[in-house]
């Protein structure tokens, strides 16, 4: 059995021991070195060819984000970064997932019993997804739209994201207009990070985002995301649309779960709504775009190439729930054709054309 290769970084012996001991207990994960700042781990990488990194947010000598930024540049290898639960720290993350990190953690606090739980499933999705980050190309990231030709149809937005979905929806939200359509979010993410993500979206794109609440109305130009770890999302059915936070258990192992997210917006929008399935890996999403889907909805699927793990988008074509798959620079594109009232015009114009 070909077991993960993982190099830890931090500049703690404790957290070090902690990671290890953690990873340790997973038969297919292998710890092959350990490494205190960013030249300690270059040379280390250099010697071990780790299939996945374990990356500190802050350390001395150089930051994990500069090193972050160099791994990427120089030596294109899947990351974890591990931080620190302060508002630096998870602002750090945040950039850092947006530089091409495969996925974070939080550092545990004291009393945690159960800490690093996930830590060897993402370390082992990550490795998984090390031939598609060698093909991927970083950029700057993207300008805010410009006023475009767009007039909100009435319909609604939902969209899916895991595993490298802070650049997938930095990339497509980028495209939005101020007056997008209402538009929510489920993102598999650790709820300490969610709020800075939320920033980070609300600061890079034109329309205003914010972490979800109780009773946010759905209104053109709003963009709502789950607050991670602690509800699902939904949307209440009724005569004006609302966000409505279920804590619930969660579903498919997540809260926010995908699932639940699509399957409320078919009950609640039907076909006045549009579902997007970004990159991720497992099938969360899968059954709630396939409901969304019979309910008269458009549906998008990210392409395999443009995916970091191709496995929401793949199990969500492989059910039949995607009506179209789409690259990712394209897919903000095509969800503003899909919502666009002068669209709709232009087309029912060229209809009557003789």
């Amino acid at each position: 059995m070909k077991r993960t290769r993982v190099l830890v970084v931090d500049d703690s012996r404790t957290m070090r021991n902690l990671i290890c001991y953690a990873l340790g207990r997973d038969p297919e994960i292998e710890v092959v070195g350990q490494a205190a700042d960013p030249f300690e781990a270059r040379a280390a990488m250099k010697t071990l060819d780790p299939d996945v990194v374990t990356l500190d947010v802050e350390m001395p000598n150089m930051n994990g984000i500069d090193f972050l930024s160099k791994i990427m540049e120089l030596r294109p290898t899947p990351v974890i970064m591990v931080s620190n639960l302060t508002r630096e720290g998870t602002d750090a993350t945040i950039k850092a997932l947006e530089l091409g990190a495969i996925d974070c953690v939080a550092k545990p606090m004291p009393g945690d019993e159960d800490f690093f739980a996930d830590l060897s499933i993402k370390v082992k999705a990550a490795a998984a997804a090390r031939a598609q980050l060698a093909k991927t190309v970083r950029q700057l990231p993207p300008q805010k739209a410009e006023t475009v030709n767009y007039l909100p149809d009435g319909k609604i937005v939902a969209i899916g994201a895991s595993t490298g979905g802070v650049e997938a929806l930095i990339t497509m939200l980028a495209q939005f207009p101020k007056n997008c359509p209402p538009t929510l979010i489920a993102q598999h993410m650790p709820g300490t990070f969610t709020k800075s993500f939320a920033d980070r979206l609300d600061r890079l794109c034109a329309p205003r985002v914010c972490e979800a609440f109780d009773g946010a109305p759905l209104a053109s130009g709003q963009i709502y995301l789950a607050p991670g770890s602690v509800a699902h999302l939904e949307v209440a059915s009724a005569k004006d649309l609302t966000c409505r936070l279920a804590q619930t258990d969660a579903v498919n192992g997540h809260r926010p779960s995908v699932d639940v997210l699509f399957k409320s917006v078919a009950l609640a929008a039907k076909s006045q709504a549009v579902g997007v399935i970004l990159t991720g890996m497992g099938r969360d999403g899968a059954e709630g775009l396939k409901a969304m889907r019979q309910a008269g909805a458009r549906t998008i699927g990210q392409d395999r190439a443009t995916s970091l793990v191709y496995g929401m988008p793949r199990v969500a074509f492989e059910l039949g729930a995607v009506e179209k798959q789409v690259p990712l620079e394209r897919i903000g594109e095509e969800v503003l054709r899909l919502t666009n009232k002068k669209e709709e015009g232009s087309r029912e114009c060229r209809s009557h054309l003789p």
